[in-house]
């Protein structure tokens, strides 16, 4: 993943064409770009969380309730912090 983020930010920074209308596509990718390194930066953080809680020995534990979050949804989402019925 920080290799990805890595990427995008290298993809972000460079000059832009002297074309108006090829400017306008460049930062139009640019914001596409810039989205999804919002979206990997998340993801970190979000798998950060999930590691500091199996350290703590939280993991799996709604922060909402405090009931177990169901084994099938850790499955699907590792870094969920919520039961079905609190992420609602």
């Amino acid at each position: 993943m920080q290799r990805r983020l890595a990427s995008i930010k290298a993809d972000v920074t460079h000059e832009y064409s002297g074309d108006s209308a090829e400017q306008a596509q460049e930062r139009e990718s640019d914001e596409v770009v810039d989205a999804i390194g919002n979206e990997t930066r998340q993801s970190l953080r979000d798998i950060r969380m999930a590691l500091d809680k199996i350290e703590a020995g939280t993991y799996g534990e709604c922060e909402h309730c405090g009931e177990n979050i169901a084994e099938g949804r850790l499955r699907a989402i590792p870094e969920a912090t919520r039961c079905v019925g609190c992420a609602g």
